[in-house]
């Protein structure tokens, strides 16, 4: 009986030979059926060794007939294998039959022998099976590990943040179509047309977003799937010890690291407004008997992507950003601070008067605006547009990054206002002459006035404001201290440290813990949201005035007197 063509005599010599003596290889697929052959050749792409049967039927498959296939005078008894894994198996893209050996630094490219030949004549190649020595241990692949991780809890962080807006729209479109039946009440069946114009308006809109949110969701699955795909397979050649194709596969890996598709996602949600509402046609009422519109989708302009900040345990440095321009006739003095659009800065510069917009991911000064007096504080409100205050003029101006740096509006008060901060629809804004807190809706209507009698004329303040909005948190440089107030003006809590010297700009953190920067001497200290503990979290920050955070880049910026904005990184990875 013949046995997968191999004749039978054949196979109990095999046998036979295979009981009698001790083979430095065996067959590998003969082994899966419990049969002891002695090898005759090895594949390097398959990593197996064959025996004179299989060794004819691997050289003749379609599948295999171009592996890397020793015969048996290539065999080393005892070094083959471990050679094998420094052995390059992986086919090129380009040149079907060629396998990929080489890789250019120049172009960060891999290939095989024609490649090079036909590409890389005058580059400086690198042979991967020499390069490759070492690579499973060395920083490059744990390098590629982490910041594939790093990449994974992006994407998944930005497919939750998909989700949380498909809620919103629907939620959205809910209010519009109750409030349009309401309205509808009061109307007759004239309106029925008009009606369902602007019902079908909602919906086109629903409709256009959810597909943006679903792109956006389909984009991050794909991506998660093929950055745990490289992990795995990575991994694998890890475990493996298949140093050619790791070295391959981190190749590639660090070739997707660079693909913008993740902050494209992201910024399509961001820059797709899902924030509407109806309103009514207020001369409908007493223009029923007219052609008129029955009322209209009103896109507020307001959404703000979620700020999830972690828990800041220390501060590393990371480096600075120049903010001086050809501009500026003086040096830089940065008292005001704030992210906006997520990979954006805003920045106060007090003695050139400007108000400039800093890109966080090219580090450089995008745009400036020119004020007619000298800005003080910034709190971003909205999606793109934020508040500065003014001082020496007494005025807030509200501005937009839409397109361009250009002011809105601006808010008159009666008194000298400095730091200012935005929470629940409402800007609070720490004010001297007389010293106080002023609470203004987004329109400039005043709502409440907090006296501050603690608080002298002599030092600037800064406020930050607690997430629950019922305390304020005033920076005092006369008494170099930290002082909690409630919204009826009665101080609750005070906090000093022996290097707290000359508090300015501050930063709640999501936990009710505060980032206070000094400028008196550059330190920056984390302090309890009850003001009872804080500790100094970084020492030689010079003349340190304000301070802000970047969720998506895990970054905190500090303004300084000076022309840098300091970067540090809140972990020590």
């Amino acid at each position: 009986m013949a046995v997968s063509g191999r004749k039978q005599v054949d196979l109990l010599g095999s046998v036979a030979a295979g009981s009698e003596e001790d083979f430095d290889h065996c067959c590998d697929p003969c082994l899966t059926t419990g049969q002891r052959i002695k090898a005759h050749g090895f594949c390097g792409t398959c990593q197996e060794y064959l025996c004179s049967t299989c060794l004819d039927c691997h050289k003749k498959a379609k599948i295999s007939r171009n592996h890397n296939i020793l015969s048996k005078d290539e065999l080393d008894k005892s070094h083959t294998k471990q050679q094998s894994y420094n052995e390059c198996t992986e086919l090129c893209a380009a040149h079907k039959k060629e396998v990929i050996k080489f890789y250019c630094p120049s172009h960060n490219e891999l290939g095989c022998n024609d490649c090079m030949t036909l590409g890389h004549r005058t580059c400086k190649i690198e042979y991967i099976p020499d390069k490759c020595r070492g690579i499973a241990e060395g920083k490059e692949f744990d390098n590629v590990m982490q910041k594939l991780s790093g990449k994974l809890k992006e994407a998944e962080k930005i497919s939750r943040m998909a989700k949380e807006r498909s809620n919103d729209i629907n939620k959205c479109n809910k209010e519009i179509i109750k409030a349009i039946t309401e309205f509808r009440k009061v109307i007759n069946d004239r309106l029925d047309q008009m009606q369902q114009y602007v019902s079908t308006t909602a919906e086109g809109i629903k409709t256009k977003n959810i597909k943006i949110v679903q792109k956006v969701l389909e984009e991050c699955a794909s991506m998660i799937s093929d950055i745990k795909s490289l992990q795995s397979k990575l991994n694998v050649s890890k475990s493996n010890q298949q140093h050619s194709q790791l070295f391959i596969d981190i190749k590639w890996a660090e070739s997707s690291l660079k693909s913008n598709k993740l902050n494209d996602a992201e910024n399509s949600l961001i820059n797709t407004n899902m924030h509407y509402s109806f309103e009514r046609n207020s001369d409908l009422e007493s223009l029923l008997s007219k052609t008129r519109v029955f009322g209209e989708i009103v896109s507020h302009s307001c959404y703000e992507p979620p700020n999830e900040m972690k828990s800041v345990d220390c501060l590393i440095v990371k480096g600075d950003i120049n903010v001086k321009t050809s501009s500026d006739k003086m040096t830089c003095d940065i008292t005001g601070c704030a992210v906006i659009n997520t990979n954006k800065l805003v920045l106060a510069d007090y003695t050139n008067k400007k108000v400039k917009l800093v890109s966080i991911d090219n580090k450089l000064v995008q745009k400036e605006k020119a004020l007619d007096s000298k800005p003080f504080d910034i709190a971003v409100m909205c999606q793109d547009q934020f508040a500065v205050t003014m001082p020496n003029i007494k005025e807030i101006v509200v501005m937009t990054t839409d397109n361009k740096l250009s002011c809105v509006r601006s808010i008159k008060v009666d008194r000298s206002c400095y730091g200012i901060d935005y929470n629940r629809d409402c800007l609070y804004v720490a004010c001297l002459y007389p010293s106080s807190v002023i609470v203004l809706n987004t329109q400039g209507d005043i709502l409440n006035k907090i006296t501050l009698n603690f608080l002298t004329s002599e030092f600037v303040p800064y406020i930050a404001v607690s997430k629950d909005s019922r305390l304020l948190f005033i920076s005092d440089r006369v008494n170099n201290s930290i002082v909690s107030v409630s919204l009826q003006g009665t101080v609750t809590a005070t906090y000093k440290h022996t290097d707290l010297s000359g508090p300015r700009g501050m930063l709640m953190l999501d936990d009710g813990s505060l980032l206070v920067c000094c400028s008196v001497n550059g330190t920056i200290h984390k302090v309890n949201g009850d003001l009872k503990q804080g500790n100094i979290m970084c020492k030689g920050v010079t003349s340190a005035q304000t301070i802000c955070y970047s969720a998506h880049h895990d970054e905190v910026y500090v303004g300084c007197f000076g022309t840098s904005l300091k970067v540090f990184g809140t972990n020590d990875i």
